[in-house]
Protein backbone atom coordinates (compact mmCIF):
# COMPACT_ATOMS: atom_id res chain seq x y z
CA UNK A 1 0.00 0.00 0.00
CA UNK A 2 1.41 3.37 -1.00
CA UNK A 3 2.32 6.05 1.49
CA UNK A 4 -0.47 8.71 1.55
CA UNK A 5 2.24 11.39 1.76
CA UNK A 6 4.07 10.29 -1.37
CA UNK A 7 4.30 13.24 -3.75
CA UNK A 8 4.83 12.64 -7.46
CA UNK A 9 6.85 15.36 -9.15
CA UNK A 10 6.88 15.75 -12.93
CA UNK A 11 9.26 18.43 -14.19
CA UNK A 12 9.46 19.45 -17.86
CA UNK A 13 12.80 20.28 -19.46
CA UNK A 14 11.98 23.96 -19.89
CA UNK A 15 9.16 26.27 -18.79
CA UNK A 16 8.50 29.82 -19.95
CA UNK A 17 7.37 32.20 -17.21
CA UNK A 18 6.41 35.87 -17.17
CA UNK A 19 6.45 36.69 -13.45
CA UNK A 20 9.37 37.05 -11.06
CA UNK A 21 8.01 35.03 -8.15
CA UNK A 22 8.15 31.38 -9.21
CA UNK A 23 6.20 28.72 -7.36
CA UNK A 24 6.41 24.98 -7.81
CA UNK A 25 2.96 24.87 -9.41
CA UNK A 26 4.26 27.21 -12.17
CA UNK A 27 6.93 24.79 -13.38
CA UNK A 28 5.82 21.26 -12.45
CA UNK A 29 2.91 18.83 -12.27
CA UNK A 30 2.39 17.64 -8.70
CA UNK A 31 0.15 14.87 -7.41
CA UNK A 32 -0.46 13.51 -3.93
CA UNK A 33 -3.40 11.55 -2.54
CA UNK A 34 -3.30 13.92 0.42
CA UNK A 35 -4.85 17.11 -0.96
CA UNK A 36 -3.43 19.33 1.79
CA UNK A 37 0.12 18.11 1.11
CA UNK A 38 -0.40 18.61 -2.60
CA UNK A 39 -1.58 22.20 -2.03
CA UNK A 40 1.41 22.96 0.22
CA UNK A 41 3.84 21.65 -2.37
CA UNK A 42 2.18 23.55 -5.19
CA UNK A 43 2.40 26.77 -3.16
CA UNK A 44 6.11 26.25 -2.40
CA UNK A 45 8.20 29.17 -3.67
CA UNK A 46 11.23 27.88 -5.57
CA UNK A 47 13.03 31.05 -6.70
CA UNK A 48 12.74 34.72 -7.57
CA UNK A 49 13.95 36.31 -10.79
CA UNK A 50 16.14 39.39 -10.56
CA UNK A 51 16.31 42.03 -13.25
CA UNK A 52 14.01 42.91 -16.12
CA UNK A 53 15.77 41.24 -19.05
CA UNK A 54 15.15 37.81 -20.55
CA UNK A 55 17.16 35.11 -18.82
CA UNK A 56 17.36 31.40 -18.11
CA UNK A 57 17.53 29.87 -14.65
CA UNK A 58 18.44 26.24 -14.01
CA UNK A 59 16.84 24.41 -11.09
CA UNK A 60 17.99 21.01 -9.87
CA UNK A 61 15.47 18.39 -8.82
CA UNK A 62 17.37 17.54 -5.63
CA UNK A 63 17.02 21.14 -4.44
CA UNK A 64 13.30 21.06 -5.13
CA UNK A 65 12.93 17.74 -3.30
CA UNK A 66 14.70 19.17 -0.26
CA UNK A 67 12.34 22.14 -0.24
CA UNK A 68 9.29 19.88 -0.50
CA UNK A 69 10.48 17.51 2.24
CA UNK A 70 11.15 20.46 4.55
CA UNK A 71 7.38 21.08 4.56
CA UNK A 72 6.73 17.76 6.28
CA UNK A 73 9.32 15.16 7.40
CA UNK A 74 7.01 12.32 6.30
CA UNK A 75 6.80 13.52 2.69
CA UNK A 76 8.37 11.15 0.17
CA UNK A 77 8.99 12.67 -3.26
CA UNK A 78 8.94 10.45 -6.33
CA UNK A 79 10.42 12.25 -9.33
CA UNK A 80 9.00 11.04 -12.65
CA UNK A 81 10.26 13.96 -14.77
CA UNK A 82 13.53 15.64 -15.67
CA UNK A 83 16.55 15.76 -13.37
CA UNK A 84 17.09 19.44 -14.15
CA UNK A 85 14.66 22.04 -15.39
CA UNK A 86 15.13 25.42 -17.05
CA UNK A 87 13.05 28.45 -16.20
CA UNK A 88 12.98 30.80 -19.18
CA UNK A 89 11.94 34.23 -17.93
CA UNK A 90 10.32 36.55 -20.47
CA UNK A 91 9.30 39.92 -19.04
CA UNK A 92 5.69 40.81 -19.87
CA UNK A 93 5.22 43.38 -22.60
CA UNK A 94 2.33 44.54 -24.79
CA UNK A 95 1.87 42.63 -28.04
CA UNK A 96 3.84 44.08 -30.95
CA UNK A 97 1.64 43.01 -33.82
CA UNK A 98 3.21 45.28 -36.45
CA UNK A 99 6.75 44.23 -35.52
CA UNK A 100 5.72 40.55 -35.61
CA UNK A 101 4.26 40.98 -39.08
CA UNK A 102 7.43 42.73 -40.26
CA UNK A 103 9.59 39.88 -38.98
CA UNK A 104 7.27 37.28 -40.52
CA UNK A 105 7.33 38.97 -43.94
CA UNK A 106 11.11 39.37 -43.78
CA UNK A 107 11.63 35.68 -42.93
CA UNK A 108 9.23 34.60 -45.70
CA UNK A 109 11.05 36.73 -48.27
CA UNK A 110 14.41 35.48 -47.07
CA UNK A 111 13.35 31.83 -47.23
CA UNK A 112 11.72 32.27 -50.64
CA UNK A 113 14.77 34.00 -52.12
CA UNK A 114 17.18 31.50 -50.59
CA UNK A 115 15.19 28.50 -51.78
CA UNK A 116 14.83 29.96 -55.29
CA UNK A 117 18.56 30.66 -55.48
CA UNK A 118 19.41 27.14 -54.28
CA UNK A 119 17.09 25.54 -56.86
CA UNK A 120 18.46 27.68 -59.70
CA UNK A 121 22.09 26.95 -58.80
CA UNK A 122 21.30 23.21 -58.59
CA UNK A 123 19.61 23.26 -62.01
CA UNK A 124 22.55 25.11 -63.53
CA UNK A 125 25.05 22.82 -61.83
CA UNK A 126 23.53 19.61 -63.26
CA UNK A 127 22.50 21.36 -66.49
CA UNK A 128 18.83 20.41 -66.26
CA UNK A 129 17.84 22.64 -69.18
CA UNK A 130 20.10 20.83 -71.67
CA UNK A 131 18.98 17.44 -70.34
CA UNK A 132 15.34 18.35 -70.90
CA UNK A 133 16.07 19.63 -74.40
CA UNK A 134 17.81 16.36 -75.24
CA UNK A 135 14.99 14.26 -73.77
CA UNK A 136 12.40 16.30 -75.69
CA UNK A 137 14.36 15.86 -78.94
CA UNK A 138 14.72 12.11 -78.45
CA UNK A 139 11.00 11.64 -77.73
CA UNK A 140 9.42 14.04 -80.23
CA UNK A 141 12.17 14.33 -82.81
CA UNK A 142 11.91 18.11 -82.65
CA UNK A 143 14.09 20.76 -81.06
CA UNK A 144 12.86 22.27 -77.79
CA UNK A 145 12.30 26.00 -77.46
CA UNK A 146 12.78 25.80 -73.66
CA UNK A 147 9.05 26.08 -72.86
CA UNK A 148 7.62 22.59 -73.24
CA UNK A 149 5.54 20.15 -71.22
CA UNK A 150 8.73 18.88 -69.59
CA UNK A 151 9.57 22.27 -68.05
CA UNK A 152 5.95 22.75 -66.96
CA UNK A 153 5.62 19.35 -65.28
CA UNK A 154 9.07 19.72 -63.70
CA UNK A 155 8.06 23.05 -62.12
CA UNK A 156 4.75 21.67 -60.87
CA UNK A 157 6.38 18.48 -59.58
CA UNK A 158 9.04 20.48 -57.76
CA UNK A 159 6.43 22.49 -55.88
CA UNK A 160 4.31 19.41 -55.08
CA UNK A 161 7.40 17.49 -53.95
CA UNK A 162 8.39 20.25 -51.53
CA UNK A 163 4.88 20.33 -50.04
CA UNK A 164 4.78 16.53 -49.68
CA UNK A 165 8.27 16.37 -48.14
CA UNK A 166 7.66 19.12 -45.60
CA UNK A 167 4.10 17.87 -44.96
CA UNK A 168 2.91 21.37 -44.23
CA UNK A 169 1.25 24.26 -46.00
CA UNK A 170 -0.26 27.02 -43.86
CA UNK A 171 -2.50 25.08 -41.39
CA UNK A 172 -2.95 22.12 -43.72
CA UNK A 173 -1.02 18.87 -43.19
CA UNK A 174 -1.06 15.69 -45.22
CA UNK A 175 -0.62 13.46 -42.19
CA UNK A 176 -0.40 13.79 -38.42
CA UNK A 177 3.32 13.00 -38.43
CA UNK A 178 5.63 15.83 -37.34
CA UNK A 179 7.12 17.77 -40.23
CA UNK A 180 10.91 17.81 -40.86
CA UNK A 181 10.98 21.42 -39.68
CA UNK A 182 9.23 20.48 -36.42
CA UNK A 183 11.72 17.65 -35.87
CA UNK A 184 14.70 19.93 -36.46
CA UNK A 185 13.26 22.62 -34.19
CA UNK A 186 12.75 20.08 -31.38
CA UNK A 187 16.32 18.83 -31.81
CA UNK A 188 17.55 22.42 -31.72
CA UNK A 189 15.55 23.15 -28.55
CA UNK A 190 16.87 19.97 -26.89
CA UNK A 191 20.46 20.93 -27.74
CA UNK A 192 19.93 24.45 -26.38
CA UNK A 193 18.47 23.07 -23.14
CA UNK A 194 21.34 20.61 -22.69
CA UNK A 195 23.89 23.37 -23.29
CA UNK A 196 22.25 25.71 -20.76
CA UNK A 197 22.19 22.96 -18.11
CA UNK A 198 25.79 21.92 -18.80
CA UNK A 199 27.01 25.52 -18.69
CA UNK A 200 25.25 26.05 -15.37
CA UNK A 201 26.81 22.88 -13.92
CA UNK A 202 30.24 24.01 -15.14
CA UNK A 203 29.81 27.42 -13.51
CA UNK A 204 28.87 25.75 -10.23
CA UNK A 205 31.98 23.55 -10.34
CA UNK A 206 34.17 26.59 -11.04
CA UNK A 207 32.56 28.40 -8.08
CA UNK A 208 33.20 25.41 -5.78
CA UNK A 209 36.85 25.24 -6.84
CA UNK A 210 37.38 28.91 -6.10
Amino acid sequence: MSNPKTVYLNLPKITEVHKKEIFLADIADIYCSDVSIQSKCRAQKVCAIRGERRQNRVLHTLDLIRQMESLDPQIQVNNIGELDTIISFHPPHPPRIIWQWIKTIFVCCLCFSGAAFAIMTFNNDVNVQDVMKEVYRLITGRESDGFTVLEATYSIGLAVGILVFFNHFAKWKISSDPTPLEVEMRLYEDNISKTVIQNDARKERETDVR
